[in-house]
């Protein structure tokens, strides 16, 4: 039997923990190793996970290292064969991981999986069942408020959510770039969508499977955008411009060039009239900008799939 692990980075997330940790033990595939990363949480979160003491391994970090430096943490103090990357506010149905495995066992040259994931304030709406990107290369949740009786074959896919993704030690393994599966220039928000990016351009697919559910609480995503903080949006804005300097081609984007322009247009005057403050972001992209670029160098030396194969991903 494959061996697994879940992996959840918590930050300031009492009102969920107890919740998601009782689904996670009672998962009916034996689960080798449960980490939690806590990024210096000012709630009560460290009190509540005291209580799972005998059942976690808990790292508590003295300041917040995002998603992906969290992540990057816990799947480097693991060695199993499968890791969940578990978002804090998500319940697993009893089957997750095995329908997820048994997903990934029966397609080789995958290395994500992921289930249906419903709202939990309202489970007869979906949350996510993927990633899907558009030509002006904007990510979204597939099947986002469409009603939970759609999506029912398994079926590949662009991509999986973090909240709650299933990968493969090989694919984590092949594909991370100076040891980081997930690049902590990001922090956080849309290091889901560039791992997929990344693990389509190096041969991997990425798998949904029908049968594992979930329950995704959300946060502060429905409360639209004013709702977020200035860094939350700025991190928001600014991540699609990397993944695009790391994963993009010219001939995909050539292809694209009318969408793209038209976004363009349309974000930069948005920003420039109603959230000036957002261009504060490209001060970070351009301090990144020979770190991306050598990740790119890297991506492409080990390139298996060319811009035409990836282009059916690209939605209009």
């Amino acid at each position: 039997m494959y061996t697994a692990s879940i992996h959840i980075v918590t930050y300031n997330s009492s009102e969920y923990i107890d919740d998601c940790l009782n689904a996670v033990i009672m998962q009916s595939y034996p689960i080798n190793q449960i980490i939690i990363i806590d990024n210096a949480s000012k709630d009560n979160t460290l009190e509540k996970l005291q209580k799972w003491s005998d059942r976690i391994h808990l790292v508590i970090n003295t300041k917040n290292n995002g998603f992906a430096g969290g992540h990057n943490q816990a799947l480097r103090m693991t060695e199993t064969d499968f890791c969940l990357i578990l978002n804090p506010d998500v319940v697993l149905d009893k089957d997750y991981v095995l329908k997820t495995i048994e997903a990934l066992e029966n397609t080789p040259q995958a290395g994500s999986a992921t289930g249906k994931l419903l709202f939990k304030a309202d489970p007869k709406h979906i949350d996510s069942t993927g990633l899907i990107i558009n030509k002006a290369r904007r990510a979204f949740d597939r099947g986002a408020h469409e009603t939970s009786d759609l999506f029912q074959l398994p079926e590949e896919v662009f991509g999986v959510s973090g909240a709650a993704a299933m990968y493969s030690r090989k694919m984590i393994n092949d594909i991370s770039l100076d040891s980081e599966f997930f690049d902590e220039d990001f922090f956080a928000y849309k290091e889901d969508v560039d791992v997929a990016w990344r693990a389509q351009l190096l041969g991997w697919k990425a798998l949904y499977e029908p049968s594992a559910i979930a329950y995704h609480e959300r946060g502060w995503k429905e409360g639209g955008r004013s709702s977020k903080p200035l860094f939350v949006r700025r991190l928001s804005y600014i991540n699609r411009y990397k993944m695009m300097v790391k994963n993009d081609t010219v001939p995909a984007m050539l292809k694209h060039i009318v969408p793209l322009f038209i976004y363009e247009c349309l974000s930069l005057a948005y920003s420039l009239l109603r959230e000036p403050r957002l261009l504060g972001a490209w001060a970070d992209f351009f301090r990144n900008y020979s770190d991306l670029r050598k990740k790119r160098q890297s991506i492409r030396s080990k390139q298996k799939v060319s811009a035409n194969e990836l282009i059916k991903w690209f939605r209009s």
